[in-house]
């Protein structure tokens, strides 16, 4: 039986992770910061097991590894993040607040990947997939504004580049990919995606993953999108 480790799993797109991969009998490791309040994962039947996480922590996380150190993870998934929705504009830059989203969306991915290596490489597919957006693609930015969060994300990606090729001799895919504008909490209820759809594709694209595609920026369709 196969594992995915998923971070952010109390709510949104890392909640409806959850609930696919243990309807078609993975074995899930879903961590949130607060599992007790946690009451949609808290139903979610299967072979499952919650874990508290604060991904700001990062000796939280290495306690984390320690506890996990016998498992196989076959899929380790970069859920959690936070998104800027305040548009304060250039000027009113809140400096505190983007350094706090930087160490969520950008630095904890990767103390979550150094975390776990071992656990990767034990396992039967080693991938990591973190979640970005389309707001990180340079190229695709004609709107400006949300710094914290652009940023944030274009370096998440720079960071899952250079891991795609400092793990390549390691037999590991790391790809970032951007779920689409998703009805969730953070995504806000005009969202034109539905979490089960934009869900749906990610898994179809870590399915057909291959060598070759480890380092690529993927959107939720299976399309690649641009730096």
């Amino acid at each position: 039986m196969p594992t995915v480790l998923i971070t952010g799993a109390n709510r949104g797109m890392g909640l409806e992770f959850v609930r696919q991969y243990t309807a078609d009998n993975w074995r899930v490791i879903a961590t949130c910061r607060h599992p007790k309040s946690a009451k949609d994962l808290n139903q979610i039947k299967g072979n499952i097991k919650i874990l508290p996480l604060d991904v700001t922590n990062f000796m939280a996380i290495e306690q984390t590894s320690k506890l996990l150190q016998s498992e196989n993870i076959d899929i380790l998934l970069n859920n959690a993040g936070i998104f800027d929705s305040h548009k304060n504009g250039l000027g009113k830059t809140n400096f505190d607040a983007w350094t706090e989203m930087l160490r969520i969306n950008t630095l904890a991915p990767l103390k979550i990947v150094e975390s776990f290596m071992a656990q990767i490489i034990s396992s039967n597919k080693r991938i990591i997939v973190s979640i970005s957006s389309l707001l990180g693609s340079v190229s695709a930015n004609d709107s400006g504004g949300q710094y914290a969060y652009r940023s944030s994300k274009t370096a998440l990606n720079s960071i899952n580049k250079s891991l795609s090729v400092d793990l390549a001799e390691k037999g590991i895919i790391s790809i970032v990919i951007s779920p689409g504008w998703v009805r969730t909490d953070m995504g806000g209820p005009d969202a034109a995606i539905d979490p089960v759809d934009s869900v749906a594709g990610i898994r179809g694209v870590i399915d057909s993953l291959k060598p070759e595609d480890s380092g690529k920026f993927f959107n939720f369709d299976g399309s690649i999108i641009n730096w």
